[in-house]
């Protein structure tokens, strides 16, 4: 099994993966650890949040902001590529599919059953096994609504809010609401 350093490094080059066994068979196993800890984070009782915020840092496997607050169930796919910074709000049922990397800036909040994507399969329906991974950046202060999607390589700038049900297929200015399918600004804050 690759160590995660050089599976993060195979997806931030930019290009697909899907053709290397390696590459396949370990962010398989990566899964593997990550679907333990998340039925220990969704199925066992937590006296307080902060056991929560230790299983959500042993699937991401680095340091968390502080003040994280994490509503059960959570889910990942891969778990490892995943950046939150202080005092950032998941409401329950998100779903974060984070081998692309996600990165949450301070003081965020993300609403029920938001969708995090950063894998695109390949439209050939030959090459469809390929999948091609770009990160999703949260600026600070922002806020999602309920039922967001926010799909591979958007960046949502800081103070922007995106309302309950928008899909963000590209980047979102800073200080601006947008809404929509697929989202677009609305309004300047």
């Amino acid at each position: 099994m690759m160590k995660i350093d050089d599976l993060l490094a195979c997806f931030d080059n930019g290009g697909s993966f899907g053709d290397d066994p390696e590459i396949v068979s370990s962010m398989r196993a990566y899964i593997q650890e990550n679907r333990r800890l998340l039925f220990e984070m969704n199925n066992v009782w937590h006296e307080d949040q902060n056991e929560i915020t230790e299983l959500f840092k042993r699937i991401t496997a680095k340091p968390v902001g502080q003040g994280v607050r994490i509503e059960t169930p959570f889910y990942t796919d891969f778990g490892k590529n995943i950046t939150v910074g202080n005092n950032v709000f998941i409401n329950a049922g998100c779903k974060f599919q984070d081998q692309g990397g996600i990165v949450i800036g301070d003081g965020t909040f993300i609403g029920h059953n938001t969708v995090l994507a950063t894998l695109d399969h390949d439209i050939d329906p030959d090459k469809r096994h390929l999948l091609y991974p770009a990160p999703i950046h949260i600026g600070n202060k922002v806020w999602i609504g309920a039922g967001v999607v926010i799909t591979k390589g958007v960046t949502i700038g800081d103070n922007s809010v995106v309302a309950a049900g928008a899909v963000v297929t590209h980047d979102i200015p800073a200080n601006v609401i947008a809404a929509g399918v697929p989202a677009k600004v609305i309004k300047e804050i």
